[in-house]
């Protein structure tokens, strides 16, 4: 009997653009900055609190260590994508760039047919998910 091991989605995140364009993060006095409540950076840093900036801080870099873990973990490996509209694609995952906007995949299976190379834009995928 074959092992049915589920396999759990991984939400893509990146952050977005910042005001002038080229930058990443929010515009101090926009109010989506400023309704990211007293544990984030800019407000904790205004009222003294260093103590919640390092611990903070200390989170994000956990969790940008782990994200970027699960990327090398993923090389070679048959990576199954769920994008807009519906559409669900296997590929062997090879490489993401430096911002993390593309991946680079082989052996896409798509719906249409398999492409041997392709580049998918991370804005596209809503999921992705492989087996370790």
């Amino acid at each position: 009997m074959q092992d049915c091991a589920m396999k759990v989605p991984v939400a893509v995140v990146r952050l977005p653009r910042g005001p002038d364009g080229t930058s990443r993060g929010f515009d101090p006095n926009s109010p989506r900055f400023q309704a990211l409540g007293p544990t984030s950076l800019s407000s904790s840093t205004v009222s003294g609190n260093t103590a919640d900036v390092g611990r903070e801080q200390q989170s994000r870099v956990a969790l940008r260590e782990r994200y970027l873990r699960s990327l090398l973990a993923m090389a070679g490996r048959p990576v199954g994508f769920t994008m807009y509209e519906k559409v669900s694609v296997t590929a062997l995952f090879g490489a993401a760039d430096i911002d993390i906007l593309n991946f680079q995949v082989s052996e896409l299976e798509t719906p249409l047919g398999v492409q041997r190379e392709a580049l998918l834009r991370c804005s596209d995928i809503i999921a992705y998910s492989f087996e370790l």
